[in-house]
């Protein structure tokens, strides 16, 4: 009987020790990845890193509602954007012809994605919460960070005020949650 339970309890360290290491070998698998693009585009890669752990925690084959794809759900819109501005021809005709394939793969989609959020920043980076900005554009989309950064006075809003404002749930929920896992990732040193 003795032997029965302490094979039990040995399988059951095992297996969570395992499930442990599988999740940190799958949260941690694209970091290098990342960490190119983020510094190519001039992003925090804890906020690149916190932005897919949100979006698909680090699945490449999600295909979003709205027909989002990869790790960071882009757009097929975004991605022929970023072909045309990039000057990638063959890219440009490929992402008008079939944007999953380009989508899917996971080093394209981070590198889209790294470049549509630095293009969001530069629209708010001289105002304060920025990132927050920033994010609220990538998930509901620049028209409507603009109707939330009217405040009706000369100075705009804060972060916390920004926030409060933004009237889309799962928008606040989005923007909340990866400010404060990018954050909590500074502050454990773990900042990517």
């Amino acid at each position: 009987m003795r032997r029965i339970v302490f094979a039990l309890l040995l399988l059951s360290v095992l297996a969570a020790s395992g499930a442990y290491l599988f999740n940190r070998y799958w949260i941690h698998r694209f970091d290098t990845l990342i960490a190119r693009q983020a510094s190519i585009y001039q992003l925090e890669p804890g906020l690149v890193w916190s932005v897919i752990y949100q979006e698909t925690y680090f699945k490449p084959w999600v295909i979003g509602g709205a027909g989002e794809i990869g790790l960071m759900q882009i757009t097929p819109v975004v991605a022929r954007e970023w072909a045309q501005e990039t000057g990638f021809k063959e890219l440009s005709e490929q992402a008008a012809r079939d944007p999953q394939a380009i989508l899917s793969d996971p080093e394209r989609n981070i590198q889209i994605g790294c470049w549509y959020l630095e293009k969001l920043y530069e629209q708010y980076r001289d105002l304060p919460g920025a990132d927050a900005r920033m994010l609220a554009a990538y998930n509901a989309g620049p028209s409507r960070v603009t109707e939330w950064n009217q405040t009706g006075n000369a100075r705009p809003a804060n972060e916390d005020d920004f926030v409060g404002r933004i009237s889309i749930p799962s928008t606040k929920i989005y923007v909340t949650e990866i400010l404060a896992r990018y954050r909590a990732l500074k502050t454990t040193g773990a900042g990517k």
